[in-house]
């Protein structure tokens, strides 16, 4: 088995889960570490055992870096991602991809130009629930997918927004909902239903006046396997109810996962609440499994630290990929689907119209239609 060395670049609050992840892992090592602030670095490279580095691309050659998970605010995943594929490490960013797609299609640029791999952090996916549901739509068990929903009802009150400067601004959050929490969902329904074909969509900020970005969303969303869906995000519902993605098929049965329950997660504020399960099955004849599942599941949840747990497969599953010579589960390609997704939802409110697909960078000044004119 290779043994591969990691790097974090950003060392705030996600960046613990990954180091703690990569601690997990035998085949892996934590050996350097990056952060804007070369305090933070420092502190977290002690907590660590990694070395702490002023410089990214000196970072990765001198320390022979493999991977490299890049933890900083959205809007400045770019410029830390390209730093790093063009130094000759592989990278898997936290989600979203990026805030645009001038971002996200720069950074994969860089990763294909260089020969790196990019992945995108996507952990849910290797929820048991969603598994199944992943299984059975590829077994055909539920005919095709024609109507998905993503319904994620959450909270985040004035504390949140204040732990950190970036939370809530255009500039340094690049979005609300949409971009910061919602990318899990969104990530799942899309690799339920295929790729969007046009959305119609709406934002809003209902109760926060204390941010700037939008607290809630919706869209109807046209997919091209024919399929159609309906996307409701939102933080406005105190104190938190649930994420839900489901997916009914051309056959009448239906598939469904609760990913998140309680008060929504919070990377570094909060614990995940429930276990993940799947919340609806009437695939024929296997009605009466669903029980059982939810059992098993709850069982897993309380014998594993779900922040963490779900992180090493991801980085596991991006390493066996190095060593399969193959691409990660989520790619860069994969998680601009999602970037691609939430824009069109942002330009649809601006222009109040449709949004066909495929979607390019507009290059405009305002961010896709997030800025008020």
């Amino acid at each position: 088995m290779k043994e591969y060395r990691l790097a974090i670049i950003g060392c705030g609050k996600v960046a613990h889960l990954h180091a703690a992840a990569i601690g997990n892992l035998p085949n892996a090592t934590l050996a350097a570490v990056w952060s804007r602030t070369p305090e933070s670095a420092a502190k977290f490279a002690a907590t660590y055992g990694a070395k702490p580095c002023s410089d990214i691309a000196s970072m990765i050659r001198d320390n022979d870096i493999d991977l490299a998970i890049v933890c900083n605010p959205h809007p400045f995943h770019r410029d830390v991602t390209v730093e790093a594929a063009l130094a000759g490490a592989n990278v898997l960013v936290e989600k979203p991809l990026a805030s645009t797609l001038e971002d996200s299609d720069a950074m994969i640029d860089a990763c294909r130009q260089a020969g790196v791999r990019l992945g995108v952090v996507s952990q849910r996916r290797w929820y048991a629930p969603v598994q199944r549901i992943r299984q059975a739509i590829d077994a055909g068990k539920i005919g095709a997918p024609a109507f998905g929903t993503v319904n994620m009802l959450g909270w985040r009150d004035e504390a949140y927004y204040g732990a950190d400067p970036w939370r809530g601004t255009w500039d340094m959050e690049g979005g609300g909902v949409l971009v910061n929490q919602a990318p899990h969902q969104l990530d799942i329904l899309l690799w339920f239903m295929g790729e969007a074909d046009e959305v119609y969509g709406l934002w809003r900020n209902l109760n926060h006046p204390y941010i700037e970005v939008e607290d809630t969303a919706v869209a109807i969303v046209k997919f091209k396997n024919g399929g159609i869906g309906n996307i409701i995000v939102s933080n406005s519902e105190k104190p938190g109810i649930f994420g839900k993605v489901q997916v009914h098929g051309s056959n009448g049965a239906s598939v469904g996962v609760q990913t998140d329950g309680g008060a929504m997660f919070v990377a570094g504020m909060s614990s995940v609440l429930e276990p993940p399960v799947n919340d609806l099955w009437t695939v024929p004849g296997e009605e009466a499994l669903l029980a059982g599942w939810v059992r098993e599941d709850s069982e897993l949840f309380e014998r594993i630290d779900p922040t963490i747990y779900y992180m090493e497969r991801q980085i596991e599953d991006f390493l066996t990929a190095l060593d399969e010579n193959r691409d990660p589960l989520v790619t860069g390609e994969t998680g601009r689907r999602t970037v691609e997704l939430f824009t069109a939802i942002y330009r649809s409110t601006r222009d109040n119209a449709p949004v066909k697909f495929p979607l390019l960078p507009e290059y405009g000044h305002d961010m896709d239609g997030r800025l008020k004119s």
